[in-house]
């Protein structure tokens, strides 16, 4: 490979995450020897199809099923030992060698069992106005990470690391004081330690100098993003986002690369939309349509088992993740899921104190009623389609229009969980 061609290339899911990265991952992983987490953490729940079995990964980079990968959890990832170590121990059950194909960013922070009850505590406390956080101790490890008290991987081989735990910890019992919130702070202590144990036997690498002596040496990267683009901290619809940057510029900040080392950006997004806890949606479906989506589209969280919310496609939405993360090349999942329907509807615009809107409002708690556009559904099985003349006119028309929408072409159509059920297009 020509040295100077070496890039970055990123994939990342444009709506409010659950698009279906995982599988992408898994199914591009074969043109690349190292794959990276960026950002996220256990909250993210990424399925992949393998081996006949279904599996999700929370914490582990989807190219972990790949023979000859590397798979780098990045500096920019909030890291649960427990759930890693468990994660570890089910795919090593089936001989997959775990500890030569995972890499660990020494700038990687650690979640403890005290950010768990802070971010419970926390979201109790919230009531109504709860933003849906999967309680996972996420956003409390990034509060310390931007507060600078967190403990990071690299840490863990400091002779007083436990002391430096401890101090932790202590921090966290004061702070949880202005809650009214019975708690044990040596819950899941003994187990947390020996999963710390358990991550000591890894690789743990300056990541930062890992990912650029690849892209030195010419080979290219596949950054795995978390989450979706309208949870980014900064540009979702905060405050009912996650606590990282989820568009491409977090592959930047998560890995240490340079904003020029970026090559690719493929941008996941389903056929329809859908979301798991509080914020805005605006073409959410409270009707039979939307069930229907949520039963044929298995549309439960995958690391919460929570109904999904479910709804139109919002090409307001769209075109804007598309705008903020430079996106090259669009990979459309699940319109098999739509298979039955007789009309689909896009939602091309909004209406906002009785204005036209083409745009994503400012105010997360704007009054918004989609402007639809119908197109005839395609109304036969797509599952078993292996080519792109396989498809319908009807199914064709949709995708130009997303095509002409958005100013991307759609390079990848995925319809179910297989690598095989994947349409490469020209």
């Amino acid at each position: 490979m020509n040295k100077d061609k070496a890039k970055v290339d990123v994939v990342l899911g444009l709506q409010w995450g659950d698009e279906g990265k995982g599988k992408i991952v898994d199914v591009l992983a074969d043109r690349y020897n190292t794959i990276a987490r960026f950002q996220g953490g256990p909250n993210a729940g990424h399925s992949i199809h393998w081996a006949g079995r279904s599996f999700v990964l929370h914490s582990v980079p989807s190219g972990i099923f790949r023979d000859g990968t590397e798979n780098l959890i990045g500096g920019g990832v909030v890291l649960d030992p427990i759930i890693f170590r468990k994660e570890c121990s089910e795919i090593e059950k089936l001989g997959v060698p775990v500890r030569e194909r995972i890499r660990i960013s020494m700038k990687t922070h650690l979640i403890t069992p005290t950010h768990r009850i802070i971010d419970a505590a926390s979201e109790a406390a919230k009531g109504k106005s709860k933003i849906g956080s999967t309680l996972k101790g996420i956003g409390p490890a990034y509060m310390d990470k931007t507060g600078r008290n967190g403990l990071r991987v690299g840490d863990i081989l400091a002779p007083d690391f436990q002391a430096r735990y401890e101090a932790l910890k202590n921090k966290h019992i004061a702070f949880l004081k202005q809650f009214d919130y019975t708690y044990d702070p040596d819950t899941d202590a003994k187990e947390w330690m020996e999963a710390v144990d358990y991550l000591r036997t890894f690789d743990l690498v300056d990541g930062e100098y890992f990912i650029n002596r690849k892209l030195a040496e010419g080979e290219s990267v596949l950054a795995e993003g978390a989450q979706g683009s309208m949870l980014d901290i900064d540009f979702g619809s905060y405050p009912f986002v996650t606590s990282s940057t989820t568009t491409c510029s977090g592959a930047c900040l998560g890995l240490g690369v340079a904003p020029g080392t970026i090559g690719n950006v493929y941008g996941i997004f389903k056929a329809y939309c859908t979301r798991v806890g509080s914020g805005p949606f605006p073409t959410e479906l409270f009707d039979a349509t939307g069930e229907e989506l949520r039963v044929h589209g298995h549309e439960f969280g995958a690391t919460t088992g929570r109904p999904r919310r479910t709804g139109w496609l919002d090409m307001v939405a769209l075109k804007y993740a598309v705008m903020l993360n430079g996106v090259t090349e669009l990979i459309m999942m699940k319109a098999d899921v739509m298979n039955t329907f007789d009309t689909i509807k896009v939602a091309v615009g909004y209406i906002v104190d009785g204005k036209r809107h083409d745009s994503v409002p400012y105010d997360t708690y704007a009054e918004i009623t989609p402007v639809y556009k119908e197109f005839k559904g395609w109304n036969c099985d797509l599952t078993g389609a292996r080519s792109e003349k396989d498809l319908p006119a009807a199914f064709k028309d949709y995708i130009s229009f997303i095509e002409q929408e958005t100013g991307v072409p759609i390079t990848v159509i995925s319809l179910g969980p297989d690598r095989a059920e994947t349409i490469f297009r020209k």
